[in-house]
């Protein structure tokens, strides 16, 4: 053991110094607070003493959480949290209708549980579920995962996405049978959870792919900030919002979608990989006019703030559009109100697998909504110069359930 200098064989140790210090100072504060108050402070220091505890001590962040039973499943219209990973799933051959009930019945008690900080069945480290911090667990269905329980309840949507020219797309990063996605602002919470459902799918199928993405740290901040991706952008300005009158028929499927489905949604994953190197070489007054926004604020290049609206029409002393016919924000944009999707993305990054973004929508149709603006996009957006799909993937995101029992237990029903 290491001695403190001036002290031989039979001195005191550094760990019985240190440790004598610390019982000295905490016996006398335990004289008057008492030691577990003591002991939670260190742990949890005040923020606002009194705020939401009558002992004075700050909740922690890791105890909040999202319902998981309800009409809709979580992780859609919730606020997206700091991390995720959407994990893909080939069902093996031999999982029948009875096999995949099986599976969705084990998944969804075990996401009801870890959603809500509590352990999963069988779990060997609870205690890495007991700081739930916001977790979120979201299951989508392939067409081959449908098929298997009933063929004529495939939506026609529920298939892979029409050829872009632009894209070049890999199987390692596209399609699946089963969908996992798992959000939370805690990356331990997260690597946990998704373990624990790796261990639920394991008999019944193969991870296809997983793929992890990040946003800003919980806190970094204000509740509601636009995300910004890889390239500097502000990413999602005209997004809807849960709240906005609209919302609901935008992205919950109703009555023109199979009945099980109805309450659910259609979610569309691309994998988009980013030329960084590129993108650097290009100066700012090109990035912006690229992009048709200002990089320090997200403000139209004919508008001061963020969410002014652009004026397309308005023209430099030249003649020539202020925001080009290649800028994004023009390509995005659609005189019909009807086309519009949900975005929840997430950057990605990693010294093998280099890096980009996550583009993670929901939309009642993707055919009706997202793919006449990937068209459109496809055309002429002089940002294909940067960005590549490699990832595509389409899942139908059945409605919620209720306790006791089981996201897409209505396929099964039906």
């Amino acid at each position: 053991m290491t001695r403190l200098p001036g002290h031989g064989p039979g001195g005191p140790s550094r760990r019985k110094v240190l440790w004598g210090g610390a019982a000295a100072a905490g016996a006398g504060a335990a004289a008057l607070t008492g030691a577990d108050t003591v002991f939670r402070s260190l742990r949890f220091p005040v923020e606002n003493p009194g705020a939401d505890d009558p002992a004075g001590a700050a909740r922690p962040h890791g105890e909040r959480v999202h319902p998981f039973h309800g009409a809709h499943q979580s992780g859609v219209a919730t606020p997206p949290q700091a991390h995720a990973r959407f994990i893909g799933v080939d069902l093996n051959k031999d999982v029948d209708a009875d096999g995949v009930r099986r599976l969705l019945s084990l998944l969804s008690d075990d996401a009801a549980r870890l959603t809500q900080g509590r352990a999963a069945l069988a779990d060997t480290e609870p205690e890495l579920a007991a700081a739930p911090s916001g977790l979120t667990i979201t299951f989508g269905f392939g067409p081959g995962l449908v098929e298997r329980v009933d063929p004529g309840a495939i939506p026609a949507w529920l298939k892979p996405l029409p050829d872009f020219t632009t894209d070049r797309l890999e199987e390692r990063w596209s399609h699946g049978d089963l969908l996992l996605q798992v959000c939370c602002d805690d990356p331990l919470t997260l690597s946990h959870a998704a373990r624990m459902l790796g261990k639920d799918t394991r008999a019944f199928g193969t991870v296809r792919w997983s793929q992890e993405g990040f946003r800003r740290s919980y806190g970094a901040e204000p509740s509601g900030t636009t995300m910004r991706n890889l390239f500097g952008q502000v990413d999602g300005t005209v997004n809807p919002a849960p709240e906005e009158e609209g919302f609901d028929s935008l992205v919950w499927c109703g009555d023109d979608a199979p009945e099980w489905l109805q309450g659910g949604t259609a979610m569309v994953l691309r994998r988009i990989a980013m030329d960084l190197e590129g993108w650097d070489r290009l100066d700012r007054p090109g990035r912006e006019d690229s992009v048709g926004r200002r990089l320090d604020n997200g403000a139209p290049l004919t508008g001061t703030e963020e969410h002014d609206e652009p004026d397309l029409e308005a023209m430099t002393p030249l003649g020539f559009p202020v925001i080009a016919e290649y800028a994004h924000i023009r390509r995005a944009r659609s005189p019909d109100s009807e086309e519009r999707i949900f975005r929840r993305a997430y950057n990605y990054e990693s010294e093998t697998e280099g890096a980009g973004l996550l583009f993670a929508c929901y939309q009642r149709d993707p055919e009706r909504q997202f793919v006449p603006i990937q068209r459109r996009l496809d055309e002429l957006d002089l940002l294909n110069e940067w960005i590549t799909h490699i990832g595509s993937a389409v899942f139908a995101i059945p409605p919620g359930c209720e306790e006791g029992g089981f996201v897409g237990q209505g396929l099964f029903e039906s």
